[in-house]
């Protein structure tokens, strides 16, 4: 799995919210004023051939459908950032948010309940 742009991410994002859909709704997903079409185009092909899209074509419009989800995008650079920046550590990852005081006392005694849920 190739890693996105930030823009190619951003565009992502809108296309798992919407599902299958044509760079007419992906625009109108962006605050106005929303960025040309043929951006959005230009970044709809990238994505398709990265192999994140498939693409049926409907006359002279295609309509677009994500192959990879979201939450196997998330898995796979989530990982790499952890081993990357964080020692492969997942602890230093959370220390460093705490740290930076980017993660509070409550979002930490919810991440415990929802480790101790997962063990049971």
């Amino acid at each position: 799995m190739e890693k996105l742009t930030t823009q190619e991410e951003e565009v992502m994002i809108h296309i798992w919210e919407l599902g299958s859909c044509y760079v007419k709704d992906i625009v109108t997903k962006f605050p106005e004023p929303f960025p040309p079409y043929t951006t959005i185009a230009s970044v709809v092909k990238n994505l398709e051939r990265k192999g994140y899209l498939s693409s049926k074509r409907y006359g002279n419009t295609y309509e677009y459908t994500p192959i990879i989800e979201e939450a196997d995008y998330k898995k796979t650079f989530m990982s790499g950032v952890v081993r990357s920046y964080f020692e492969n550590s997942y602890k230093e990852m959370v220390t460093f948010f705490a740290r930076e005081q980017k993660i509070s006392a409550d979002d930490l005694k919810e991440i415990i309940k929802l480790i101790e849920k997962g063990k049971e």
